[in-house]
């Protein structure tokens, strides 16, 4: 089955890829292509030959999928395709197995041109394509494009054609070639000569090419042959046909197979008052394009950009050959845009294009340039075959795909004509890059393989006396015999199927006769179609065996078919082979076959079935079954049934508005017909629907209206018969009061202003229309109240509206038709009556409370709200205290003088107006009490006490602050108990004589003159109890490591901690109780002290903390160390002399003064004087070697140790004395053993219990030696953390870090650090507790709850437990 092709592919699976030409504008090929092509099986894109030209074999391989594109097309007829030719060669690459030479000499014909058409009948219908050679004489190379069928090439000379034909059926491709026109120059000879592949021998040689290619394909079924065209004349290497250096090349910003999609510009519009017109220059000449673009309305610099070709852009392609200038004319505010071309070469020659933008304006202009070539001789030397332009050159892009095609006028060398072939086949290998660099040759790797090549070719098989033969032909089901002939029958002998070696079977059968070993291959598959080999020894013969597939065969015809509508159609073909490939076409189109279609295709063995479950009238004409080996055609006609009217149209009186619907009945069914009123095309809308189900035909008109009557008409499609039917509409009289707008349909007026109401009216005829008032008819005649009636509406007329004009009016309407009556109700309204006096209900600091009675008479019109107004008593200007209105009859005025008099005043408001104010009120002082007190909290709790505190009221009125009353209340009662019966100015106060375990509720007011304030009411109860509050340890940041003192220094360590009641605290040393002689202790409430005047060594040691509240306890380390100054090292020798250098060996010291050794300091000194020199400071080994010593003296050495207190007081001194002698002894090397530095893992400094504060990032350290590096894994609570954000590890010479962000008390347990090589593996654990958690007491004093204090210290247990 053809596989789908692939973006930006042709449908024979290659990549399609342009065309350059050289000296004039690129032609492109225009292949007339069938109405719908199918996709043709080619298989993938084979890689790039190593051959001089590969961008020909892109551009004829594109051709060529195109014209198979045609060939393959099974649904319309062959259709010629022309190919227009340039004015210079065309060479295309051959990708076919090995064959033998075909030579085509085409004469020149002395006649006028004719296109003679040769046809070569094999199934399916070939493709014609026609080439028109150029007008000058220039030699034609093609190169055919392997293709998966074979092809039949035929070159028609005029003035009769000349026919070679390679018989490879089934798929024909032919060729016509029409004769350039009369009087014709001498015609040049032309050559395709097919080589075979070198044998797989020289697949090593080929790497070594240095032209980037693909590497060779291994040998399968699916590997495409190959061929290669020797072109020893070519001047241009094939490096330089892909370079994007060149300004003539691809370029940068689009890939050859992108070439062809559709490139979006913004729309056209006139910007460019100068367009660069083409022109014509030599080779060598200069030229230049000049565009101008007008700036009068352009607030920016407009945008240009130069194209060669399609997508090539010219802006980065600047240099010697090309050059863009830009100027702008301040004074006639025009930009000029200049392209130049200096030293024109052949391939210049094309399109350009130049366009124009700026913002959403755009403007285009393409123009040619031609490049006219100089007479030169047609010779091209071996050695311009492989030169090559390298970047950075100043001839660098000079070369391209048409430079590489065309050598009509190549430059001819200035040296003398060296056959170079010669010299280098008779020279030695290590003359070749001597002779390369005489003569210019730069490609001396691509000269060496071909002449390698060459070599081979000449040298003559030793094992075969007849090899293969190139290429074998077999039909589908075959017999194949593949035979060589042995000079040497005693030989092994294998053979290759793709590289793969043939065993015999009953497929494969080997024979011997004589020298003579046979291959036989019986019933040829498609699958056989392969590359085979021999190999006799080191040497291997090939050849290509190519499985013909017979044509499909039609043995059944189909037959015609009439029938009518909504009928079963079946056509039925039967073939020549079972599981065949074939395609049904309507029409010569083929018919879709997809999940959504009507027509469904069914094969069964040889027979192939075409069904149309439901025919319509649209199925008439020819359908066809194709396949390969020919077509076979039916007519099926599908006509319409009898009509038959089941129920006609009836004729209907519809009253106005209502729906309409009209019905029928015809058989046959799904017959499809038209609606038409008075002769008039009915077509579906929102309001009218055309409904057609089986036989049935409806049409519904949802809302009638008079223009829907007359004559209706249905026509059945394809009938001329009709049903017919007349429609009246009915519309009695009705009044429209929705047209007035007006709520519950009331027309509002203000007194003394005129009015008129119109209400549209509707009937046929006309109506009659009363307007009446109660039983007081209204007529037309009236002087203040009238009513007049018109053809569409009726109205109502009161000139000076009063208060007397407002009830309902009534209307009443006649026709023949009927009765309709309508009533709307007038309403005169004016302002209303002032409201009454304010009444004042309360006082505050700054604001009162006023309310009032709304006025008696509203003015006929709902108030909609009050003004209030207020002024001072001794002032006489009111001032409004609300712009919104006070819908309301209270309002607060707000933002008064305490203790001055004020009076209020209020207005009333309706839709007609404001009215007059009320009398004001009676004046009152503003004087307030204070605010709430706030932040009121329990301090603390006992048995019988509970202590509050609280905060002042945040606003105090001018009256001031006189004190605080406290409340109290058992939960469930609302009996508040004062405790205090004097004020407390104090914030803070303990209620006594509360029963133990009652839960109370506590308030506090603030009282200054004005009264007591709204009272601070806790928000839970409390519970008369006393708190206990298990104990905490802080233990301060630097305690938690070692604390270290030198002797004689003091001591004082501070150690704070919490609990309730107040805890109990007790410290031990190693294990025993301290000794209060030695260390002071003193404990607080809050802290424990501990204190030591002068710190001696045995000091030294870890004390241990333990805080208890009854059954909680809570224990700390903490670590004192106590150093001193280190003791000497002990035996210090002197364990070799050589030379001026002395070999020093010692121990460390006996006492390290309580803290680790940190280096020695060695001294020296002369006998003769004993002055002691420092040799070197901090030295960490406990050996030595003093070089640099006077040949001659004797001399002594003393050490001291170092710890981090500083040396120690005395130091060790060697007994014996080292004496330098003179030079001349020999010094005996000691044998040295390597060292195995490989250990298991090895934790030098273990993780330490840290305390961390919550919300601060916390780090924990540790170092670790192995060798090899181990793998560090963390674990909090032996689960190794992974993965998460809140962890962050680091690993540096050995120290290991892990940063914990900002923890909280849930980030606290247990920290394990686990190192693993592969010796073993070490581990070390610390704990880790987060401070910053709530105690119960914090938790009280914020006022939560206590269930969900309960809650907390629950979860707070539960998460320490598991640590400890």
């Amino acid at each position: 089955m053809p596989e789908p092709t692939k973006k930006d592919e042709t449908p024979n699976g290659e990549k399609e890829q342009p065309v350059e030409t050289e000296g004039k504008d690129p032609q492109p090929i225009e292949v007339i292509k069938p109405v719908q092509p199918e996709p043709v099986e080619n298989g993938s894109k084979e890689p790039e030959p190593e051959a001089v030209v590969v961008r020909a074999k892109e551009q004829v391989e594109s051709v060529n999928s195109e014209v198979k594109e045609e060939a393959q097309s099974p649904c319309s007829p062959p259709l010629p395709a022309t190919v227009k030719e340039e004015a210079e060669p065309v060479v295309t690459e051959v990708n076919q197995p090995p064959e033998p030479v075909v030579t085509v000499v085409t004469p020149p014909p002395p006649p006028p041109p004719e296109r003679v058409v040769t046809d070569v009948t094999q199934p399916p219908e070939p493709v014609v394509t026609v080439v028109t050679p150029p007008p000058h004489p220039e030699p034609v190379v093609t190169e055919v494009t392997q293709l998966p069928e074979p092809v039949v090439t035929v070159v028609t000379p005029p003035p009769q054609p000349v026919v070679t034909e390679v018989t490879q059926p089934p798929e024909p491709v032919v060729t016509l070639v029409t004769p350039p026109p009369p009087p014709p120059p001498p015609e040049p000879v032309v050559t395709v000569q097919v080589t075979p592949p070198p044998p797989p021998a020289d697949k090593d040689d080929d790497a070594t090419t240095n032209t980037p290619s693909p590497p060779p394909p291994p040998e399968d079924a699916n590997t495409a042959k190959k061929l290669s065209i020797e072109l020893p004349n070519d001047s241009v290497h094939v490096s330089a046909m892909g370079r994007k250096d060149s300004v003539w090349s691809l370029g940068e910003g689009q890939a050859p197979e992108d070439l062809d999609k559709p490139v979006d510009t913004p729309p056209l519009s006139s910007l460019l008052i100068e367009r660069p017109q083409g022109g014509s220059i030599t080779v060598g000449g200069d030229i230049s394009f000049v565009a101008k673009v007008e700036a009068q309305d352009l607030l920016r610099k407009p945008t240009i950009k130069w194209f060669k070709g399609k997508w090539m852009d010219l802006a980065s392609k600047t240099g010697k050959h090309l050059q863009l200038k830009e100027t702008f004319d301040r004074r006639t505010k025009i930009h000029t845009f200049e392209m130049h071309i200096i030293k024109a070469k052949d391939n210049y020659a094309g399109n350009y294009r130049c366009e124009v933008t700026y913002k959403d304006k755009f403007d285009s202009c393409s123009f040619d340039l031609e490049v006219k070539e100089l007479e030169q001789s047609q010779s091209v030397d071996i050695r311009s075959a492989f030169k090559r332009s390298s970047e950075g050159h100043e001839d660098a892009g000079d070369l391209d795909f048409s430079g590489l095609l065309k050598h009509r006028e190549p430059k001819q060398d200035e040296t003398p004509e060296v056959d170079v072939w010669e010299i280098l086949k008779s020279a030695r290998p290590d003359q070749y890059e001597k002779i390369a660099f005489e003569y210019g040759i730069t490609d001396l790797r691509g000269l060496l393989k071909r002449l390698k090549k060459t070599k081979k070719e000449e040298k003559k098989s030793e094992a075969f006396a007849k090899k293969l033969d190139p290429a074998y032909q077999a039909d589908k089901g075959g017999k194949i015999r593949l035979m060589v002939d042995l000079a040497d029958p005693t030989v092994e002998l294998k053979w290759y199927k793709n590289g793969q070696e043939i065993r015999p079977t009953p497929k494969f059968i080997f024979e011997q006769k004589g020298t003579q070993r046979i291959l036989v291959i019986n019933n040829c598959g498609l699958n056989d179609d392969a590359a085979y080999s021999v190999a006799a020894g080191e040497e291997k013969c090939t050849t290509e065996l190519f499985v013909k597939e017979l044509p499909v065969k039609i043995t059944k015809e189909i037959e015609a078919v009439k029938t009518t509508v909504n009928e079963r159609i079946e056509l039925e073909c039967e073939v020549s082979e079972e599981g065949a490939q074939v395609k049904w076409c309507k029409n010569g189109v083929e018919v879709p076959t997809g999940p959504r279609s009507r027509y469904r295709v069914k094969s069964e063995g040889l027979k192939h079935w075409l069904i149309i479950d439901d025919a319509s009238k649209e199925d008439t004409g020819t359908f066809s079954l194709m396949a390969s080996g020919g077509t076979s055609e039916a007519k099926v006609q599908v006509e319409l049934k009898p009509l038959k009217i089941i129920q006609d149209l009836q004729d209907m009186t519809v009253l106005l508005g209502q729906p309409l619907k009209m019905h029928c009945e015809i058989f046959p069914g799904n017959v499809p017909g038209r609606w038409y009123r008075n002769g008039q095309l009915i077509q579906s809308n929102d309001r009218i629907n055309i409904l057609q189900r089986a036989k049935n035909h409806r049409l519904e008109i949802v809302n009638s209206t008079i223009h829907d009557a007359g004559d209706y008409t249905f026509v059945p499609e394809g009938y001329s018969q009709s049903l017919c039917a007349k429609i009246h509409i009915v519309d009695p009289p009705r009044v429209h009061l929705e047209s007035l707008n007006f709520p519950d349909n009331t027309v509002t007026i203000v007194a003394g202003n005129k009015l008129r109401v119109e209400i549209p009216i509707s009937g046929e005829p006309a109506p009659r229309v009363v307007w009446m008032k109660g039983e007081r008819v209204i007529l037309d005649s009236g002087h203040r109240v009238r009513a007049e009636t018109f053809s569409d509406h009726t109205s109502l007329t009161i000139d000076i509206a009063e208060k007397e004009d407002t009830g309902n009016y009534k209307i009443v309407l006649q026709n023949e038709a009927g009765e309709a009556g309508a009533s709307v109700k007038v309403k005169v309204v004016d302002i209303p009556d002032p409201p009454e006096v304010p009444l004042v209900t309360e006082v505050g600091g700054d604001w009162c409370s006023m309310t009032w009675e709304p006025p008696i008479y509203d003015g006929g019109s709902p108030i909609l709200g009050y003004f209030i107004e207020r002024k001072k008593k001794q002032s006489s200007r009111w001032m409004r205290l609300n712009f919104d209105l006070n819908k309301e009859t209270t309002f607060e005025p707000k933002k008064m003088i305490e203790g001055v008099p004020y009076e209020v005043r209020v207005f009333a408001v309706n839709a007609i107006g404001v009215s007059k104010p009320s009398e004001p009120s009676k004046a009152f002082v503003p004087l307030a009490v204070t605010s709430e007190p706030t932040m009121l909290v329990v301090d603390d709790v006992t048995d019988t006490t509970v202590t509050m505190k609280w905060r002042p009221p945040d606003t105090i009125g001018a009256a001031g602050l006189d004190g605080y009353l406290v409340e109290y209340c058992i939960e469930g009662t609302d009996d508040w108990r004062v405790t205090n019966k004097e004020l407390t100015e104090k914030t803070k106060y303990t209620i006594t004589g509360l029963p133990p375990e009652a839960k109370i509720l506590v308030r506090v007011r603030a009282i200054n003159a004005a009264g007591a304030s709204t009272p601070r009411t806790l928000q839970h109860s409390i519970l008369v109890k006393e708190v206990i509050e298990p104990p905490k340890i802080r233990i301060p940041r630097h305690l938690k490591q070692t604390y270290t003192r030198k002797v004689g220094e003091a001591v004082n360590l501070v150690i704070p901690f919490m609990g309730k009641p107040r805890p109990k605290v007790s410290w031990l040393k190693e294990g025993e109780t301290v000794d209060p002689t030695q260390v002071t202790i003193r404990n607080t409430d809050c802290d424990s002290i501990i204190f030591i005047r002068k710190a001696e060594r045995k000091h030294s040691g870890k004390y241990d903390m333990k805080v208890e509240v009854e059954n909680h306890v809570d224990t700390a380390i903490v670590d004192i160390q106590i150093v001193d100054l280190p003791g000497p090292p002990q035996c210090v020798k002197i364990d070799e002399v050589w030379g001026g250098n002395v070999a020093l060996d010692w121990t460390p010291p006996k006492d390290n003064g309580n803290a680790a050794i940190t280096g020695y300091t060695i001294q020296k000194a002369d006998k003769k004087t004993m002055e002691w020199y420092t040799c070197i400071e901090h030295y960490h080994r406990t050996c030595i070697t003093i070089t640099e010593l006077v040949v001659g003296n004797e001399y002594y050495f003393r050490i001291y140790s170092e710890n981090m207190v500083g040396l120690s007081e005395g130091a060790t001194q060697t007994k014996d004395s080292a004496l330098i002698v003179k030079e001349g002894m020999q010094l005996k090397n000691p044998e040295y053993i390597d060292h195995d530095f490989k250990e298991p893992p090895k934790f030098t400094q273990p993780l330490i219990n840290t305390f961390a504060i919550a919300g601060y990032n916390a780090t924990l350290n540790c170092s670790v030696r192995a060798n090899p590096r181990p793998k560090v894994i963390w674990m909090k609570n032996k689960i190794a953390i992974i993965d998460d954000p809140r962890y962050r590890m680091f690993s540096n010479q050995g120290v290991c870090t892990l940063e914990i962000r900002k923890p909280s008390p849930y980030d606290g347990g247990m920290y394990s650090c686990k190192a693993i090589n592969d010796l073993g593996d070490a581990l070390v654990e610390c704990k880790l507790e987060v401070k910053g958690g709530f105690t119960f007491s914090e938790l009280m004093q914020r006022g939560v709850p206590l269930h969900l204090i309960d809650k907390y210290m629950s979860e707070t247990k539960a998460v320490e437990q598991p640590e400890k």
